[in-house]
């Protein structure tokens, strides 16, 4: 849509690896409007932070990177480094995996915080030191002013992630990436981080792209719902529609696979087999080989991405069968 704040169309990145190519992401289309939170969900190696690090030139060793990527309408894949430098972190903001390997164990947090404003000429040092410390206390750090001169190994996973948020958010980006930002915490920090993430989104009318490989987190916490599987888009919705009218049998894998409040006693049903590497160019589905409801047809023909309705969008032969088997 014209109004959104970020389209994907049809992106594509490859990297070489010895004698052979790696098709990561295979024709990825999506968008995010404003305010709105999209979650890209997917098990690891599905292509969900290759998808979104090609989009702000952070993919390295990436042989190719091609389709369209607009943000404002600024076409990001065809921006020189620096220009692609301004952008992050100031419009963009993201929050990585790891943040013990992101943020840099020989800098102070609130230098590190303070860098990035002073980076990108938001404020000068005067204002970036009280802003540093009003961020502190607006991700729920304790005594901000004393925790501005401790380094990283002396934070707690919670507090570390914490700290990325605030530096994420220090020059008030218009989209905030959260690159699996729940993943190396427990169970009750994990609710504490969402939460802050969602009263941040209210407050300061920013979107949210969430990459998980946590089904659960994503039907919890997010308006839209993009499956990613090797490379592709399996099925993209509102998450009301995605909850009642599933319409791709690896949806029904991931549901099946999660045990929700209210579900005691019921089985896990893990999905079968493993993803795989894609070292070819897409010529079937590429979840047919692990897929109950293949026939022939699955294993010899890419299945388009075609409209179930308003705004709901699936890549498979059976898409009406599987509606029908899940209502």
């Amino acid at each position: 849509m014209a109004d959104d704040l970020l389209t994907v169309e049809n992106l594509q990145t490859r990297f070489r690896r010895a004698d052979e190519t790696i098709y990561a992401v295979n024709g990825v289309s999506f968008s995010v409007a404003p305010g709105e939170t999209l979650g890209i969900v997917g098990e690891s190696g599905s292509g969900k932070s290759v998808s979104l690090l090609s989009t702000l030139g952070l993919v390295r060793g990436a042989r190719s990177v091609t389709g369209s990527a607009r943000f404002m309408g600024t076409e990001l894949l065809k921006l020189r480094r620096k220009q692609l430098e301004d952008i992050r972190g100031r419009d963009i903001g993201v929050i990585f995996q790891d943040p013990m390997t992101s943020l840099n164990p020989t800098m102070r947090i609130g230098d590190q915080i303070m860098e990035a404003m002073i980076t990108h000429q938001y404020t000068n040092r005067r204002g970036a030191f009280a802003r540093t410390l009003e961020l502190l206390d607006k991700v729920g750090i304790p005594e901000p002013r004393a925790r501005f001169k401790s380094y990283p190994h002396e934070f707690s996973g919670g507090m570390r992630q914490r700290a990325m948020i605030a530096m994420a958010i220090a020059c008030e980006p218009q989209l905030l990436i959260a690159d699996e930002a729940t993943t190396a915490v427990d169970v009750t920090v994990q609710a504490q981080i969402l939460a802050l993430l969602d009263d941040l989104r209210q407050e300061r009318k920013m979107s949210i792209i969430l990459i998980t490989h946590d089904f659960g987190v994503a039907t919890n916490f997010c308006d839209r719902i993009v499956v990613l599987y090797a490379g592709k888009v399996m099925e993209s919705a509102r998450l009301e529609e995605f909850l009642v009218r599933p319409a791709h049998p690896y949806t029904l894998g991931l549901k099946a696979s999660v045990i929700e409040v209210g579900q005691r006693g019921r089985d896990l049903v893990p999905v079968p087999g493993m993803a795989t590497t894609v070292t070819e160019p897409p010529s079937s589905c590429p979840f047919a080989p692990r897929c109950s409801m293949a026939v022939e047809r699955c294993h010899r023909e890419v299945p388009p991405l075609r409209s179930m309705g308003q705004g709901h969008a699936v890549a498979c032969h059976r898409a009406e069968e599987v509606m029908a088997r899940a209502s």
